[in-house]
């Protein structure tokens, strides 16, 4: 089993207060994020932003691999993940995940289209979240 961590400080109450966000790897180092940057638009990032980065990542990882595995090359992917925190009762939780794909690959595009909805279902992080999750492909 791998296991991977990320860290969270926080100091003060909900709208006034700060925080930063880091990884053990070090590629985020004391980033900051606040109610907002989450719910006002401010610089900084928000948990839904680095989960995005995070499914996007994972789901053009896990496409690659599968592409490779079917014989495919001259691949190249670019993904964004939208995340929707939607209100839910007195709180807030993440529902939907759309993942907008350009694939670029040796290959028919109903083919790369197949594999990436195998990949959407599959990668690691789209089984964490516990939400819809659609996609828009366009191959190249």
């Amino acid at each position: 089993m791998i296991t991977r961590s990320g860290s969270a400080k926080w100091d003060g109450g909900l709208k006034q207060g700060k925080g930063q966000v880091s990884t053990k790897s070090g590629a985020l180092d004391a980033l900051p994020y606040g109610f907002q940057t989450r719910f006002e638009d401010q610089p900084g990032t928000n948990p839904e932003e680095l989960v995005g980065a995070a499914h996007a990542s994972c789901f053009s990882m896990a496409l690659a691999m599968m592409l490779e595995q079917e014989g495919i090359s001259g691949v190249s992917i670019e993904t964004t993940s939208e995340i929707s925190l939607d209100k839910e009762g007195e709180g807030f939780a993440v529902k939907k995940a759309h993942l907008i794909t350009k694939i670029t690959a040796d290959a028919d595009e109903a083919k790369v289209k197949e594999v990436a909805e195998k990949a959407k279902a599959g990668c690691p992080i789209s089984k964490l979240l516990n939400a819809e999750i659609t996609m828009d492909a366009q191959v190249a």
